[in-house]
C-alpha cells in the first residue's frame, strides 16, 4: 500500500479532472479551481471510516471561500450528489 504522502497525490490527480463545482450549468473541475489537494487531504485523514463517509467528511470540511472570501461554504454545497458518489467511486480502492 502507498504511504500517506503518495496516496494524497494519486487522491488529488483523480479528483482534480473528475470532480467539479457546479454553479448552473457551468463545471470548474477542482483541479483548476486549486481544491483539489485540500480535498485530497481531508479525505485521507478520514479514508479509515470507509468511502463514503470519507467523502461527506471531506466535502463538509474543505471551505470554499466566494467573492472576496468574505463568504465561504463547504464544498458540499457546491456540487451535486452525483458527483459525491464520484468521489466514493475514487476513494472506494484507499479503503480495502
Amino acid at each position: 500500500m502507498a504511504n500517506c504522502t503518495e496516496r494524497i497525490r494519486e487522491i488529488k490527480r483523480a479528483i482534480s479532472d473528475r470532480i467539479y463545482i457546479q454553479i448552473e450549468n457551468w463545471h470548474l473541475y477542482l483541479g483548476d479551481a486549486g481544491l483539489s489537494e485540500a480535498l485530497a487531504i481531508e479525505c485521507e485523514a478520514n479514508i479509515k471510516e470507509g468511502s463514503a463517509v470519507a467523502a461527506r467528511k471531506a466535502l463538509e470540511a474543505v471551505q470554499v471561500k466566494l467573492g472576496a472570501g468574505n463568504t465561504k461554504l463547504p464544498l458540499a454545497r457546491l456540487i451535486s450528489s452525483g458527483q459525491i458518489f464520484d468521489l466514493e467511486d475514487i476513494l472506494d480502492p484507499y479503503c480495502r
